[in-house]
């Protein structure tokens, strides 16, 4: 069978790193004679190489190739490339690892979309990764109609026969942005490039102990040089015009303005910051022009500007200011309505913790920087203003899964309001109204068993930034904060606030034993009653699901049995009837059964009450913390009196005491 994917990963004293990396490989869900695996060790000195010998001598289609160390990773890459049989080559990094059908659904839609080049969707587990990118399936991306240059990591599948047309290879040497020569170049010269948005298939990680490639301070004279070598590609692959610009504006607005703002600046020592500073200068005034700067957001144009006129000290005082931004947002609606969770909440960012501000000039809407006014001299002879696009000002709420990192955008709408700061300011506020159905969430497809964390995001004049929603919230909240059943099978779907902060977060299908901790340790005993042979019991949640779903409570006692029975719900009460022939003259500790959909069957829930039938079958509900009954103490034996004493007895006895009382007084 012909090879469909060759797999090559540059291997360096990985160490734990690539176990995740190898199970991911192992777990594919094409076959072994359909991909093969090609570890290029690159002179590690740690225990990888053996491991790898081991892999390889187990499975057939892994092979590992000991090489020299070459000090980087285009010499390993371009060694996977030569010995690669595939359709399609992909390159995977060893810290990283691949979703269980990544390949085999990388594979048949670059396939079916004829494509040079595939991209799959990635989760970055403390690292960042592309946004905008993945939000839908992209067929027949190209530079021009897609954020593909978001994205210039080479960890994608390239088509074999198309990289050795064009001689694709890796920059060798120890160089940094090679692979933006290698991926700038494949874009450009690829007939179809296609982007798979709906899968998780890479999972991109930052280790503990933060020794990724690329999180280490670099020289700034030899990475400028390197950024280079990629705007000589475009320029040799385009020609000038708004396509050229776009595509430069992408390493102005990352690599450089990007790196002198806020606490990313701040945080460096102060020599750095300015040699780094005088490299991104000279790359700015050699290569960048007016066009490229109308690319980038409006407060990233101020800070190229800035650059571009070398004022260095007005660039740290705008950075200063803006480490104090902060996104805020305020859950104020939660409820339930036909499945779907609504989710009502409004956003804003603070400055030092104030509400950000706008000036109002005219008809103009202005931003409201800390500038010198030299700084807006430099800013207005270069065709650059203040102007605030707050109209364009709009947010995002994401759910995250919070182990796998997979995270999905849900469908929202949303609102700008202004509000008189005085002083001719203004301040802007977001309100937005989001739903969240469980089963269509996750790209179309239902939610998988987990804890999702819901993440807000703010997008206004190139400010984007994130936060958490729920800490703060409405008084009318937590009455929306109830459980649902939903899907088919049905599985649980509870709304918690989390520890600490107290963000809102989604535990699907009972991951957690949140629903004991969050929900049922809540319930009033005192409210639960028994009528008749019936008993009912009200949770504070609601279980929204159709009659008839499966919920049960059981009555159970140990060394004795557990009897179930079928429950029905009416909002946040559930009844079922009490087996009282084989409950009477016991305590019987009560749980209640809700389906799980991963299990396949009922969990079952402790709830906070007994249920007491004593020996004539009358029931009671009780606090389960309430002692047993202990019984009647016996009352003690009555004595019986003593018989009286004989008349000699009582006649001796009066004589002694009278002899005595003689001898005293003698």
């Amino acid at each position: 069978m012909t090879v469909k994917v060759s797999v090559v990963i540059a291997v360096y004293n990985p160490g734990k790193y690539v176990e995740d990396c190898i199970t991911g490989l192992l777990r594919q869900s094409l076959t072994p004679d359909e991909f093969e695996v090609f570890f290029v060790d690159d002179g590690s000195t740690d225990e990888t190489p053996a491991r790898l010998d081991r892999l390889a001598a187990e499975h057939s289609h892994f092979h590992v190739i000991h090489q020299d160390a070459s000090g980087w990773s285009g010499r390993p890459r371009n060694t996977g490339i030569d010995a690669a049989r595939g359709e399609y080559v992909m390159f995977v990094d060893h810290d990283d690892w691949l979703g269980d059908e990544a390949l085999e659904r990388m594979y048949e839609y670059g396939k079916a979309n004829d494509a040079d080049v595939v991209i799959g969707k990635m989760a970055g587990i403390g690292r960042p990764v592309p946004q905008e990118l993945f939000r839908i399936n992209r067929p027949r991306a190209t530079v021009a109609n897609a954020p593909l240059m978001d994205s210039l990591t080479p960890h994608k599948m390239f088509r074999r026969e198309f990289l050795a047309e064009h001689d694709m290879r890796f920059k060798e040497g120890r160089r940094r942005l090679e692979d933006h020569v290698f991926v700038v170049e494949a874009y450009l010269r690829a007939k179809s490039v296609a982007v798979l948005g709906d899968y998780l298939c890479y999972y991109h990680i930052t280790r503990d102990d933060g020794s990724n490639a690329g999180f280490q301070r670099f020289d700034p004279v030899g990475y400028f040089n390197n950024l280079r070598e990629a705007l000589d590609v475009v320029e040799e692959l385009t020609e000038p015009g708004p396509l050229r610009d776009r595509m430069f504006s992408r390493w102005l607005r990352n690599e450089m303005v990007e790196r002198l703002r806020g606490n990313r600046l701040l945080k460096l020592p102060e020599d750095y910051a300015e040699e780094l500073y005088r490299e991104i200068r000279g790359v700015v005034v050699e290569r960048f022009g007016p066009g490229v700067f109308a690319h980038i957001a409006p407060t990233q144009r101020v800070v190229a500007g800035l650059i571009a006129a070398d004022l260095y000290q007005d660039i740290r005082e705008l950075a200063r200011w803006e480490a104090g931004i902060r996104p805020t947002g305020t859950l104020d609606s939660l409820a339930w309505e036909n499945g779907t969770l609504n989710i009502g909440f409004s956003a804003e960012y603070e400055v030092d913790g104030t509400p950000m501000t706008f000036r109002r000039d005219g008809e103009r809407d202005l931003l409201g920087l800390p500038l010198s006014d030299k700084a807006i001299e430099a800013l207005t002879g270069q065709g650059i203003t203040l102007d605030a696009p707050v109209d364009a000002s709009d947010v995002d709420l994401v759910v995250r899964h919070r182990e796998e990192a997979t995270q999905f955008y849900l469908p929202l709408d949303s609102e700008r309001h202004r509000a008189d700061a005085g002083d001719g300011s203004f301040r802007q506020r977001i309100t937005a109204r989001a739903v969240l159905d469980p089963e269509t969430a996750a790209g179309g497809t239902p939610l998988t068993r987990g804890i999702w964390d819901l993440h807000l995001r703010i997008k206004t004049c190139g400010w984007s930034k994130e936060t958490r929603l729920g800490a703060v919230r409405g008084e009318d909240v937590e009455a929306g904060r109830l459980a649902a059943l939903t899907g088919e099978p049905r599985r649980l779907v509870l709304p918690y606030w989390t520890d600490g902060p107290g963000n809102l977060s989604l535990d699907v299908d009972q991951h957690t034993d949140k629903l004991e901790r969050e929900a049922v340790a809540l319930m009033d005993p005192a409210a639960a009653v028994v009528d008749g042979s019936t008993v009912r019991l009200r949770l504070p949640l609601h279980l929204a699901a159709d009659a008839g779903d499966p919920v049960r409570l059981r009555f159970e006692r140990k060394n004795v049995g557990k009897y179930p029975a079928d429950a029905v719900l009416d909002g946040r009460t559930v009844s079922a009837p009490l087996p009282l022939e084989k409950l009477t003259g016991m305590r019987w500790a009560v749980r209640i059964g809700v389906p799980s959909a991963a299990r396949g069957q009922a969990k079952w829930t402790r709830l906070p009450v007994d249920v007491v039938v004593d020996a004539d079958g009358n029931a009671q509900v009780i606090d389960r913390h309430t002692p047993p009954a202990k019984p009647a103490p016996k009352p003690a034996p009555k004595k019986k009196p003593a018989p009286p004493r004989p008349l000699w007895r009582r006649a001796a006895g009066r004589l002694r005491r009278a002899l005595s009382n003689q001898q005293k007084k003698s």
